[in-house]
């Protein structure tokens, strides 16, 4: 396994990223249990939350989904790049089954109450073993994504 951008997300991460924050759309993480994890091939092929939930990965549920409250976006015109960076995450008491890996989503609506049209934009590994302790879920010193 390892760390991608979701097929329908490319070319589009600093526009879904510019996007959070508004009245009622989010950038939020979804963590994803070990049992079931659909391969990465699998997984960037889903357009929306609902699709890839209805297939054998599993969300976590014992923690609520992160919003992000903060996305850093630089334009680095010099290494013709865009680096799209989150704070470090923590989730307190972390119970529940073992994760192994990180859903970065847009959700345009946070009123509708659907997944179905929360879009995936990035899977990151994130293997954890939850044992009713903090952890801290550490963001690449480079960010989170980058658009090259």
């Amino acid at each position: 396994m390892a760390d991608f951008i979701s097929n329908i997300a490319k070319g589009k991460i600093k526009y879904y990223a510019e996007l959070s924050g508004g009245a009622n759309d989010a950038f939020l993480v979804v963590l994803i249990e070990t049992t079931g994890l659909e391969t990465d091939a699998t997984l960037k092929d889903y357009d929306d939350l609902l699709a890839l939930l209805a297939g054998t990965s599993n969300e976590q549920t014992n923690q609520a989904r992160k919003v992000i409250s903060s996305v850093t976006i630089t334009v680095d015109d010099t290494n013709d790049r865009v680096d799209i960076d989150v704070a470090d995450q923590t989730y307190v008491a972390l119970a529940g089954n073992t994760i192994s890996a990180a859903i970065f989503c847009y959700e345009p609506d946070t009123t509708a109450g659907t997944d179905s049209t929360v879009i995936p934009l990035s899977k990151h590994d994130f293997v954890i073993t939850p044992d009713s302790s903090d952890v801290n879920m550490v963001i690449a010193t480079a960010g989170l994504q980058r658009a090259a």
